[in-house]
């Protein structure tokens, strides 16, 4: 259980992230909601949170942004005194060709989906450090560790998170701090749903169990990493991705 723990979820307003923080508020812990588009779809979720007798809060702020960043890991520890777990989940994709990819599509993907995770944290480790313990979760993806055509961007990025997530465990376990990455294969949320039906089977076809996972698959993986259950447990990369990186 996670009773008392202080959760941050980028990217917490819908898919992968709605279900992550739906999960930590189900183990008990307080989730600070954040988001940087929808405040509806935030608001729904910090709601149904406390529907369920759980605790949350939403935050607006884009992880891209260093000094907003800064600004909400400050608000949180002020408000609740302490920042227990951190899960990186906000991203973006900008698909397309490499010869066909504009700069502008390059760059907004890696300052969300990397430099974001970076943003989060460097803020917050100097509060986990001084506390002498806390769980970082990132969000990979099956892309960054198998690469995929049409994602160059999406990869590297989500590579870079995979390298980012190694490295900080290395610098952190001494403090008490774990750092670990999740990485999914194809998940149903609503990006994928947009896909054709030709294109959703095409996928399936390079999935071993044959299916399409789903948001909760991947949050109960993530509530277990911020556990004491995974308390020997740091630089992992999980893959929950139905087979696809065996």
């Amino acid at each position: 259980m996670l009773n008392d723990k202080i959760a941050l979820v980028t990217g917490a307003g819908r898919g992968i992230g709605r279900a992550i923080a739906l999960s930590l508020a189900g183990q008990g812990a307080v989730v600070v909601v954040n988001y940087s588009g929808s405040e509806q779809a935030a608001g729904e979720v910090a709601g149904k949170i406390m529907e369920n007798g759980g605790t949350a809060m939403t935050y607006r702020c884009n992880v891209a942004d260093f000094q907003q960043v800064e600004k909400m890991i400050r608000a949180v520890v002020e408000k609740y005194g302490h920042l227990d777990i951190l899960v990186n989940n906000a991203g973006i994709t900008r698909d397309g060709l490499i010869m066909k990819m504009s700069e502008e599509d390059f760059d907004q993907v890696m300052d969300i989906n990397l430099k974001g995770t970076f943003n989060t944290i460097r803020h917050c480790a100097r509060q986990m450090i001084k506390q002498r313990a806390g769980s970082i979760i990132n969000i990979s993806s099956v892309s960054g560790v198998l690469g995929n055509a049409g994602q160059a961007n999406y990869a590297a990025s989500k590579a870079g998170v995979i390298g980012l997530t190694k490295t900080m465990a290395r610098e952190l376990a001494s403090r008490g701090i774990r750092v670990n990455a999740v990485a999914p294969g194809f998940i149903r949320t609503d990006m994928t749903e947009s896909l054709s039906d030709t294109l959703k089977e095409q996928v399936k076809a390079q999935i071993p169990l044959g299916r399409m996972g789903n948001p909760d698959e991947i949050a109960g993986v993530v509530s277990f990493l911020a556990s004491d259950q995974a308390g020997y447990m740091t630089g992992q990369i999980i893959h929950v991705d139905g087979g696809m990186a065996i």
